[in-house]
């Protein structure tokens, strides 16, 4: 069973309008508002972690690639 924890924020006017209209429109809750913009950018985050490491992986395969096929190459001559 998942728990939930209660928090408090400090947020711009002009953002708290916005969450309120949208809570308004869209009848849902400010907190779930909130836990959804939450999740949005932890998985964002998440994702770029991700990719960025992944950049970082192909960067060390390519120059593992080049030393060793440098390497064959001064073997096969």
């Amino acid at each position: 069973m998942r728990t939930k924890r209660k928090v408090s924020l400090t947020i711009d006017e002009d953002i708290y309008t916005a969450i309120d209209k949208a809570s308004k429109t869209l009848n849902l809750a400010k907190s779930q508002l909130a836990q959804e913009a939450f999740s949005l950018w932890l998985k964002k985050q998440t994702e770029a972690l991700m990719a960025k490491g992944y950049e970082e992986m192909a960067e060390e395969d390519k120059a593992f690639a080049d030393v060793t096929f440098e390497a064959q190459r001064e073997i096969l001559k």
